[in-house]
């Protein structure tokens, strides 16, 4: 029965077995060719039992196993590499089929190589996904044929390999080294003039010329005959939370994603930044019902539990409840906190139902009310409209455009801060605000 599974007959074979059955058919007309396709018939049937023992004496023929990540980063390209062994002592001619995960819908995988005895190779390829979740990888596929090229035997490695997809990792790494190096402004992040400074102490040090004036520490300078300066440094251990619409305005996608998993990816990265900044951070999902909350904490190990939480957000995408919102918020934040609100409005009157509750959140917390562009829409508008129907479509899409203006003047018009972002834009545009409001002291 192994031997069943694991054999294959090569299309080489039925290549020389329609030459065969030409030279019995030809052999009609020209009698000298009907010994000499019994001879080629005897042949081909030796030669087919000589291939099945040259795969099959050897029984370790070849070795391969799939190197993937323990957890993929969605929406991004990760990288699997695919290692192979031959131990056949002949060139050995190799077809390698990874079955890769349902969500991936791709049925056409197909590698092919060849290796001298003892051999290794490998090769990478890569997957992006969309969606988070459980991902299994099916069978390693690996047909072997010798120079004959006759029939095929066919190996199978890490049957059924389960990879956990979570937010995208890959971005909040990417993040958290230009944090760390103060290299946010290298990929679009703003400058920020710092106004004023926050309250809080650091030292008392000598004046140089470009310190402020107005921090002149007047006694510290009488007693060291010199001038000193008070320094400041921003507040440190403030409670910042990530609230996520889970409702059904995020369902909308963009390039494969959609906008809920876009709001987890930057969630994600926004709050290792400000962890790495010393900051409190916090997660509160919600939808008809409260999904997910996690008090802000400032512990780096906080992360980990905020990626799990990101993890496992699952929504049936139903009206969100923003009374429920700031009933919870009222109730479970005590201290003044930035709130960095992921949602949508794709119409102002869809804006007007829900701003008392926004309103009532800004009185005691800084607020930021974070919705996107639609860039379908945009190149829809800068499209030439060539006929009536066109210029149809493209008047709509323009009256969208606009809509999306007015509600953001609608909110700062209320002392709202607001993010107007594209999809592709929003972890570079939140994290920029972010730096924004410590600069100012806002918070």
């Amino acid at each position: 029965m192994q031997f069943l599974r694991s054999f294959y007959i090569n299309n080489t074979f039925f290549k020389y077995l329609a030459l065969l059955c030409a030279c019995f058919v030809l052999s009609y007309w020209f009698k000298v060719l009907y010994p000499i396709a019994w001879l080629l018939l005897l042949l081909l049937i030796a030669l087919f039992l000589f291939d099945v023992v040259l795969l099959y004496a050897t029984g370790k023929g070849v070795m391969a196993y799939r190197d993937t990540p323990r957890k993929l980063s969605n929406s991004d390209f990760n990288p699997i590499a695919v290692h192979y062994e031959s131990f056949y002592p002949f060139k050995t001619f190799m077809m390698i089929i990874d079955e890769l995960p349902v969500q991936f819908q791709k049925r056409d995988f197909l590698y092919k190589t060849a290796l001298f005895k003892g051999q290794r190779g490998e090769f990478t390829y890569k997957v992006r996904p969309v969606d988070r979740g459980e991902y299994v990888f099916g069978n390693l596929n690996v047909f072997c044929s010798s120079p004959l090229r006759i029939i095929k035997r066919k190996f199978v490695f890490q049957k059924d390999e389960m990879v956990p997809v979570y937010p995208s990792i890959i971005q909040m790494q990417q993040y958290d080294f230009l944090a760390i190096n103060n290299r946010l402004s290298e990929i679009g992040l703003k400058k920020i003039r710092r106004i004023g400074h926050t309250q809080e102490f650091e030292q008392i040090k000598d004046y140089v010329r470009g310190d402020d004036i107005r921090t002149l520490n007047w006694k510290a300078s009488a007693k060291q005959n010199r001038l000193m300066v008070n320094q400041y440094q921003d507040e440190k251990s403030q409670p910042v939370y990530s609230i996520i619409d889970t409702g059904r305005v995020m369902k909308m996608p963009f390039n494969g994603l959609k906008l809920l998993d876009y709001a987890i990816n930057s969630c994600l990265a926004f709050s290792n930044v400000a962890l790495k900044r010393n900051d409190k951070t916090g997660l509160i999902a919600f939808s008809k019902n409260l999904e997910t909350y996690v008090p802000a904490v400032q512990k780096i190990t906080h992360l980990n539990t905020i990626l799990e939480k990101l993890y496992s957000i699952n929504t049936d995408f139903t009206d969100a409840d923003f009374g429920l919102l700031y009933g919870h918020v009222k109730q479970k934040i005590n201290h003044r906190s930035l709130l960095l609100f992921y949602t949508n409005f794709e119409h102002i009157s869809a804006l007007r139902r829900q701003l008392p509750y926004l309103l009532a959140l800004s009185k005691k917390h800084v607020l930021v009310v974070i919705f996107f562009e639609n860039s379908e829409l945009e190149e829809l508008i800068v499209t030439d409209a060539e006929n009536l129907q066109a210029i149809y479509h493209k008047t709509i899409a323009e009256k969208f455009a606009l809509d999306k203006k007015l509600m953001q003047k609608e909110l700062q018009k209320y002392g709202i801060q607001t993010i107007l972002t594209k999809p592709e834009q929003l972890t570079i545009n939140t994290i920029n605000k972010y730096l924004e409001i410590k600069a100012r002291g806002l918070l």
